[in-house]
């Protein structure tokens, strides 16, 4: 075999391009969706950061929409807070709050992009059906707290969890505007300790 021939074959394999990883393209478009919001990014900012064209794109993940429904799904997977442990059975109500936005304030304020993905996005999107796949998200996330904190508290549970959610919109929007970690912390546990003084007060 030729010399030129074994250089060309090995020029072919080095610039053969890189099998398109769509789990890898999904968590990139999270991060960017989370950052910058789903108003502010369109199909050509999009295919540009996962490196493919627009019809690989429209074919790996239908349309922008679906992209971004996916990626709220996916933040909520791989980064939502772990109700759980937070509420775990048997765990008395008021300290499975304060764990809960315990958990907030520590994800929050973390990563590249700061505040809840899917709270951020269900008050702030502009486009009305993106917005509507948002809150989708936050109503089932405020659903299953409450059958969580039911367990715990039949009796308190729908105030409970218009306050925990009412609370992690506030962190939210606090680490967005930039507060710090330690901060949220204290602000998390005042909000905890607001919440056990009423159930204490009214029972």
């Amino acid at each position: 075999m030729s010399d030129t021939k074994i250089n060309t074959q090995a020029t072919a394999r080095r610039g053969r391009p890189r099998a398109f990883d769509r789990e890898e393209a999904l968590a990139k478009a999270q991060a960017l969706f989370h950052a910058k919001g789903y108003d502010a990014l369109s199909v050509a900012d999009l295919t540009q950061a996962l490196g493919i064209n627009p019809p690989s794109f429209y074919a790996a993940f239908g349309s922008k929409l679906e992209l971004y429904d996916e990626a709220l799904r996916r933040y909520e997977k791989t980064e939502g807070l772990d109700v759980d442990t937070a509420l775990a059975p048997g765990t008395p109500l008021s300290d499975g709050v304060a764990k809960l936005l315990r958990y907030a304030a520590d994800a929050y304020a973390s990563g590249d992009a700061c505040g809840c993905m899917v709270i951020e996005a269900a008050r702030g999107t502009a486009d009305a059906a993106a917005g509507e796949k948002a809150r989708g998200r936050m109503e089932a996330s405020r659903s299953y707290i409450h059958q969580r904190i039911s367990g715990l508290d039949a009796g308190n549970a729908d105030l409970a969890s218009d306050y925990v959610m009412m609370s992690l919109a506030g962190l939210s929007a606090s680490a967005r505007n930039g507060m710090p970690t330690a901060r949220l912390r204290v602000m998390a546990a005042i909000a905890a300790e607001g919440l056990s003084g009423y159930l204490e007060s009214a029972a």
